[in-house]
């Protein structure tokens, strides 16, 4: 590999993958590149990735979609500077005159915002403007988003990436085990009035107290403890940024503390009926775990339907099981 300049690297002819598992090591070979180049850890800069992809699904309408496998968006004014005449400048010197964010990461000779490496190399270049610390990270990435919650984020994925090692998380487990004796069908939307009137924000999963609940995914737990609705509750949040919440738990599995890190079928508590009260409330329905699923914009989490997830987790787990 030939250095061109700071961040700049040569290659930029990246042939498109076939399948996900190429385009998964495709990915991690930009990351790696950059990574040997800038020093910055191949994990943050794929935890930033990440995360700006959950921000491309969630706001399509501001984030148009773009070829590559990249997903970090900057726009059109930001990459080549707010005053530069030239909305479609691709020239790295007058871009950087401008302040532009802008560069040119492939060594062709362009800053070219549909070039992955330019525009991994621009995000780099950012982040290192403080130094290369944890702390001085931090704080180029508040400064980039104005905002606590993305930095948080992009934590969360960075550790997530540094403990599995690898960008594959895309794996999910039923959240109760298939030989057990359970039952659940589309419950969210429904009206619930505990508390005042709601909406139901998840489905319910039957069956009897005692049943291990596992994690459905590769995740990071966010919170745990009581809650006056959902009693004795856990949170967990994945690589896509969506939270799973697992409700009405009668405990929790002894080991797993809050930040801890998860894998898909490990047991986090057992189903229980506590809930809807102070501290140590239960019994007042049937066991059972409210599993629900949340997506973050960026600002703010809103729940989504969970029944088609699992039943797709459920059919891929029992396929698994049948090719073993």
């Amino acid at each position: 590999m030939q250095e061109t300049g700071p961040g700049t690297l040569s290659g930029s002819g990246v042939t498109q993958p076939s399948n996900a598992k190429e385009q998964l090591a495709a990915r991690k070979s930009l990351f790696d590149e950059i990574s040997s180049v800038t020093g910055i850890p191949w994990t943050l800069l794929a935890a930033v990735d990440q995360y700006e992809r959950t921000l491309n699904a969630a706001q399509p309408k501001k984030r148009p979609a773009r070829a590559g496998m990249i997903g970090i968006y900057i726009p059109e004014l930001q990459w080549v500077g707010m005053l530069n005449p030239d909305h479609e400048d691709t020239n790295p010197s007058s871009i950087q005159f401008f302040e532009g964010l802008g560069r040119d990461g492939s060594g062709d000779g362009l800053a070219d915002r549909n070039n992955d490496l330019d525009l991994l190399s621009a995000m780099a270049t950012y982040l290192l403007q403080h130094g290369s610390p944890d702390d001085d990270f931090r704080i180029a990435l508040w400064e980039y988003y104005q905002n606590t919650r993305s930095v948080e984020r992009i934590g969360q994925f960075a550790r997530m990436y540094e403990a599995f090692g690898t960008l594959d998380l895309s794996e999910h487990a039923f959240p109760l085990p298939l030989n057990t004796n359970y039952s659940y069908r589309s419950t969210w939307g429904a009206a619930r009035g505990w508390g005042g009137y709601r909406i139901h924000e998840g489905t319910d999963i039957f069956a009897g107290h005692g049943v291990p609940v596992r994690s459905a995914c590769y995740g990071m737990v966010e919170i745990m403890g009581w809650n006056n609705y959902g009693g004795w509750r856990i949170g967990i949040r994945d690589i896509t940024n969506v939270y799973h919440y697992y409700a009405h738990l009668s405990g929790f599995s002894k080991p797993l503390q809050q930040g801890d890190l998860v894998k898909p079928g490990q047991v986090i508590g057992w189903v229980g009926s506590s809930g809807y009260g102070k501290p140590g409330t239960s019994g007042k329905f049937p066991p059972h775990l409210h599993y629900g699923m949340y997506r973050d914009n960026g600002h703010m989490d809103w729940s989504f339907d969970p029944f088609p997830s699992l039943k797709k987790w459920e059919r891929e787990e029992m396929r698994r099981k049948s090719v073993k």
